[in-house]
């Protein structure tokens, strides 16, 4: 390995591919028949690994050195997205971070959503084409559709027409979470 002049590209392409993978620093290094040391300077830049030690450390996760560099466009389509690489779309009271940046040519949203006590979805009823779903993960959910009240708590969920005029509340004193989905993208 060389330090001074590298690639600054390598390391946070590393870091990525390991947690896309679900691989600790530790586990690679084991794998690679390295230093936790050496994927630690790797991942923060500190050296530039030869080709030859990078070859090693991306053979123990099955990736070719011309896959590595490959741009984003030609990796193919994402299928993982760990917690930091949700988009946020909406901030502040709500919290809606969205799988994937963007939804062109897709055909399916899904929303991780997060609302502070007291918190709703607007000062209107939402409406919107297609449907939606969703499943309450942490605290007390007020749902409104076309004029009708439910109130969910954590695993209880809920699936209706988007068109139908619809709301979100925290109704708890603690934070809500929920995960949801609609078909098509049209939040």
């Amino acid at each position: 390995m060389n330090s001074g002049k590298h690639d600054p590209d390598v390391g946070q392409r590393l870091r990525r591919l390991r947690q896309r993978l679900g691989l600790s620093q530790r586990e690679l290094a084991r794998r690679a028949g390295v230093s936790n040391a050496t994927i630690s300077m790797i991942e923060a830049n500190q050296v530039s690994p030869s080709v030859a030690a990078l070859k090693q450390v991306l053979s123990a996760m099955d990736v070719a050195i011309a896959d590595f560099f490959a741009p984003a466009e030609a990796a193919g389509e994402q299928i993982v997205y760990r917690a930091d690489e949700l988009t946020e779309i909406a901030g502040g009271a709500v919290s809606y971070r969205q799988v994937g940046a963007h939804l062109h040519g897709r055909s399916l949203q899904m929303l991780h959503e997060r609302y502070r006590p007291g918190a709703q979805s607007g000062a209107k009823m939402l409406s919107h084409q297609g449907e939606e779903a969703g499943i309450v993960i942490k605290g007390r959910l007020g749902l409104e559709v076309e004029g009708r009240r439910y109130e969910l708590g954590p695993g209880d969920a809920y699936f209706f027409d988007s068109r139908k005029p619809h709301a979100f509340r925290n109704l708890g004193d603690g934070e809500l979470v929920l995960v949801s989905a609609c078909t098509p993208p049209s939040f």
